[in-house]
């Protein structure tokens, strides 16, 4: 039997690294999902996660919900931002070799002390903004990319659906608007 060629030729073009990269990473955050619910019966949402570290420092009752849960959320959320910090620290920076990624292909290399460092090279201010952008969007959405599109969809919600749909389209208008203007990182 003969492949298709013109579904092999749109799959190389929408993933020209390849797709294994996309698969492995979308097998470990649909395990780590899993995990979660079955460990605390609770869908996997960042903001949520965002909520519940705030009961610590605030006593408004909407954090306060999850004062009985903040504490594996909090750890959580930390594995998030250290996961994020490991992979740049290692992978991208090249210590570690994979053929799922190409270190230096993103953001910028460095030396420090002769140790090889990565840095994003999108402007401070851009982040700040995006994460505040990012912060009201979940608000308005009730929940967020992981929320909705990993949990949300994977239980056939259809509010969830149609969030997906909404940021998804939101998204990719966006990011052609800004390409078209010429406005890089």
């Amino acid at each position: 039997m003969v492949a298709d060629p013109v579904p092999l030729q749109l799959t190389a073009e929408l993933f020209p690294n390849g797709i294994s990269r996309y698969a492995v990473g979308g097998l470990l955050v649909g395990l780590g999902t899993v995990v979660i619910y079955v460990g605390t019966g609770i869908p996997a949402g960042a903001s949520t996660f965002l909520e519940s570290t705030l009961s610590y420092v605030s006593g408004q009752s909407r954090f306060q919900q999850y004062v009985s849960s903040r504490d594996w959320r909090v750890v959580f959320t930390l594995g998030i931002i250290l996961g994020g910090l490991a992979f740049a620290a290692t992978v991208q920076s090249g210590v570690i070799t994979t053929s799922l990624y190409e270190a230096g292909t993103t953001g910028e290399l460095y030396e420090v002390g002769g140790v090889t460092l990565w840095s994003t090279s999108v402007q401070p201010w851009r982040l700040f903004l995006g994460g505040i952008l990012v912060g009201i969007g979940t608000r308005i959405g009730k929940g967020c990319t992981s929320g909705h599109g990993v949990c949300g969809v994977g239980s056939a919600s259809k509010t969830s659906l149609v969030g997906v749909v909404t940021f998804l389209t939101v998204a990719i208008g966006t990011a052609q608007i800004v390409a078209a203007m010429g406005v890089s990182p």
